[in-house]
């Protein structure tokens, strides 16, 4: 024993910081076994000894099980290979915990009841097909009929939530698949969907809709907080229904702002930049994409400039 620093299980404990139950535990199951004993019988344990049990703490600390910890100690299997396979088992763990955290963030939020925290569960816990499933189901009644003027505008609509989601993007999957489901919301997209056609059936390029006409063209109006029924909003108002009908290839007259004013009644549905705002969340976009401020500046500013009988009349949609 002459040269070597020794241990007693109290002087391991206090450099340690382990019990000194836990540390003679590990002792008597071999996982750090003495060196020696003392004259009185004590266990004594050398410098390998507390590198041993340093990592058996830190093993436990990092969740790994006993079983596996002896292996590594006893140099049965390479360190690496037990860390690679807890790793795994740990991410599983997160992702569950993400998805029950997600869903009880929504129900929380909401005041759910148990029929409604069920059926956001069910909802977080869809595969990746059956993601798909709902989601093809949803576009392909919205676009039923009518092809998308361009390839892309599926392609712009569709989530696609990561293998590994963050909590705020499983809640974000979870409300948009409840939007989808929505029987009100899917009709409201399919009108708006008719409309982008019917906009779009004369001849060239696609061309931007009501929508993005209207987006563009008050922007600045709206960063300047101009009123919409004022005088000020006047050239706005001509600037917007000008670009409008030379897209349509139609006059700008009283008619063309009633169609104008149609498509922007439909389109002003916070469900649809809510949807937007739920799909840039999933598939990790930048936002800013919200028209509704924009829309409701320019009905208002339509409407505050239409006969009275015009503003009266109940606003027709594509059936």
């Amino acid at each position: 024993m002459s040269g070597e620093t020794w241990h007693t299980i109290g002087e391991l404990a206090q450099r340690t910081g382990l019990s000194v139950r836990t540390i003679r535990y590990y002792a008597d199951h071999g996982i750090v076994p003495p060196a020696d004993r003392s004259p009185a019988g004590y266990r004594l344990f050398d410098a390998e000894a507390v590198a041993r049990l340093e990592l058996v703490r830190t093993l436990r600390d990092l969740g790994v099980d006993l079983t596996s910890i002896r292996r590594v100690v006893d140099r049965e299997v390479p360190l690496r290979d037990v860390a690679a396979t807890h790793a795994q088992a740990l991410a599983a763990q997160i992702r569950v915990l993400r998805l029950r955290q997600a869903v009880l963030t929504v129900a929380a939020r909401r005041g759910a009841g148990p029929a409604e925290v069920d059926d956001l569960h069910r909802l977080a816990r869809l595969t990746a097909r059956e993601r798909s499933q709902l989601v093809d189901d949803f576009l392909a009644s919205v676009f039923t009929g009518d092809p998308p003027t361009y390839p892309g505008v599926l392609v712009s609509m569709t989530p696609e939530l990561p293998e590994d989601p963050t909590a705020e993007q499983v809640q974000a999957w979870v409300e948009l698949a409840e939007l989808c489901r929505d029987p009100a919301f899917r009709a409201s997209m399919r009108r708006l969907a008719r409309q982008h056609a019917a906009d779009n059936d004369v001849p060239g390029l696609p061309r931007p809709d009501a929508v993005a006409v209207v987006r563009d063209g008050v922007a600045g109006a709206l960063a300047a907080g101009l009123d919409p029924t004022g005088g000020e909003a006047e050239p706005v108002v001509a600037a917007v229904t000008s670009r409008y009908a030379r897209l349509r290839g139609l006059p700008d007259d009283a008619d063309l702002r009633r169609r104008l004013l149609d498509r922007l009644v439909l389109a002003n549905d916070p469900r649809r930049d809510r949807y937007l705002d739920l799909l840039s969340v999933i598939n990790g976009w930048s936002g800013g994409g919200a028209v509704a401020p924009a829309v409701d500046w320019f009905i208002r500013a339509l409407r505050a400039r239409m006969p009275a009988e015009a503003r009266s009349q109940p606003n027709q949609v594509i059936a």
